[in-house]
């Protein structure tokens, strides 16, 4: 099983680390911040009304297919979605970063993974961690393999070896999150994605609320930016589509919210890669294309008043004593 400190607050959040991560790291809290800049929710400090609604129409698994890449740079291009973030483990990263070389511009995030679920098209780990990959050599299928089996130091040096891949590759790194939700359900895979978020200045995506209470660790509050995720399931019958997204974000109070999508033409690379896990698969993703290229969809979002933002955007709220450099190099958040 994995062992971790009991408390992780903002470690690091005054700078970054690079590299691999210190396993006797001394977690430590952000510096308190009282400035006018860091009053009020996450709106007020953009600059928004209080009772304002945020959203991030954002897309994961950037670099897991050739079509995957395809679908999705062209909705940033469009304007389609605001954020995407990428699969650092995945084959087609090269396509993506030299694309990101030419637009430094976009929010591009790091989709930290320690799973590869697919049966026939896997990943290995970046960093090449014993604890983290099966006996072929891969990254385990399931978040309890890795639950079962993975030592702090192989889960830390991990995702800093993913973040480090992408700065190699050039990409400038706006946010991170997590492939299949699986860094927010443990407690200790939560505190060490904290860790070593914070250790490098990044803006994170978080759980709902109720799992972070649950998992009980000493962290600053405002490091959280996004105050639910939004994400269709294969259940909703296609036809419908359109309709359960307006009806959902219609319901929306005051908040800041993240629309997880998954783009991809429905291909012959997509439908051999998800074959055995369909309801997932190359005809979900196509159908997320589809939905969120709907003229109708983008105009119903703008007529429910919705402030369409970036990660970049929701980096300037966190507090001044956490907003450290946003690479493990030399690049800074804008």
């Amino acid at each position: 099983m994995i062992a971790f400190a009991a408390a992780v607050a903002c470690a690091g959040c005054a700078g970054s680390t690079r590299g691999v991560l210190s396993a006797d790291h001394a977690p430590r809290a952000c510096a308190p911040d009282t400035r006018a800049a860091d009053a009020g929710n996450v709106a007020q400090r953009l600059g928004y009304p209080a009772d304002a609604r945020l959203l991030i129409l954002h897309a994961d698994d950037l670099g897991m297919t050739h079509g995957t890449n395809v679908a999705t740079l062209h909705a940033l291009e469009a304007g389609l979605i605001q954020s995407a973030s990428i699969l650092v483990t995945s084959p087609w990263l090269p396509e993506v970063a030299e694309w990101a070389r030419r637009h430094p511009e976009h929010d591009l995030g790091i989709h930290l993974a320690l799973t590869s679920e697919w049966p026939a098209y896997r990943f290995r780990p970046v960093s090449g961690a014993h604890s983290l990959v099966d006996k072929l050599g891969y990254l385990p299928r399931t978040q309890a393999e890795v639950e079962a089996r993975a030592t702090r130091d192989d889960v830390q040096r991990e995702l800093s070896a993913q973040i480090e891949l992408a700065y190699a590759s050039g990409i400038t790194i706006t946010h991170l999150d997590s492939h299949m939700l699986a860094l927010f359900w443990n407690r200790e895979l939560f505190a060490s994605y904290v860790e070593v978020g914070t250790r490098y200045g990044l803006p994170m995506l978080f759980p709902e609320q109720n799992v972070v209470r649950n998992h009980q660790l000493d962290l600053n509050a405002r490091l959280r930016l996004v105050d639910q995720i939004i994400g269709i399931t294969p259940d909703v019958p296609h036809a419908e589509w359109r309709a359960w997204y307006e009806r959902t974000l219609s319901q929306l109070g005051p908040g800041v919210y993240e629309v997880l999508l998954h783009l991809s033409a429905d291909d012959a690379e997509m439908q051999a890669a998800t074959e055995h896990i369909d309801p997932w698969g190359a005809q979900f993703r196509a159908r997320d294309l589809a939905v969120i290229s709907d003229p109708e969809l983008q105009a119903f979002v703008k007529a429910q008043g919705f402030q369409l933002v970036t990660w970049r955007q929701l980096a300037r709220a966190l507090p001044q004593g956490c907003r450290g450099p946003v690479t493990g190099s030399t690049q800074q958040m804008p």
